[in-house]
């Protein structure tokens, strides 16, 4: 069975969230594939005025930290914390970072890096603030589900 979100949407086969100050910075997680059991590939969208940036095949492998315990972990500490966290892929082709706000607030900017070590590459970053609570709560479940969807 797929999980909807509040709007209708199957988030199982996508995840996509809004910066809570600038609704015009975002991100999306799509176009999920498996080639095996070992592992998840999907696509990850920035958008911001004036940027659109994607990776096409962003891989989260089961035996590693993935991102939804990295985000659970921030929604769990809602009360704050001292410094940045920081997540990224085996392959450094998305990374995460978190920062905490007073007010309750959490930064998260997200960087495509696709092939990191080549030479010419690029790389894109946007920040997107929610709360600390429950919007970390539900991206970290939507994430979840996201990545633990069954392979198609």
């Amino acid at each position: 069975m797929n999980s909807v979100d509040a709007d209708g949407t199957d988030v199982t086969s996508r995840v996509s969230f809004r910066c809570q100050g600038n609704v015009s910075i975002g991100v999306t997680f799509c176009d999920r594939f498996a080639f095996d059991a070992d592992s998840v590939h999907f696509a990850v969208e920035l958008r911001a005025p004036g940027l659109t940036a994607r990776v096409d095949d962003v891989v989260a492998w089961i035996w590693a930290d993935d991102l939804a315990p990295f985000l659970e972990g921030i929604a769990a500490d809602y009360r704050g914390w001292d410094g940045e966290r920081s997540w990224q892929t085996g392959d450094r082709d998305l990374s995460v970072s978190a920062v905490f706000r007073s007010g309750g607030h959490v930064g998260l900017t997200w960087t495509l890096r696709p092939c990191p070590e080549a030479v010419g590459g690029w790389g894109a970053s946007v920040t997107t603030w929610l709360e600390a609570g429950e919007q970390m709560a539900s991206l970290a479940s939507d994430i979840r589900q996201f990545l633990a969807a069954e392979k198609e």
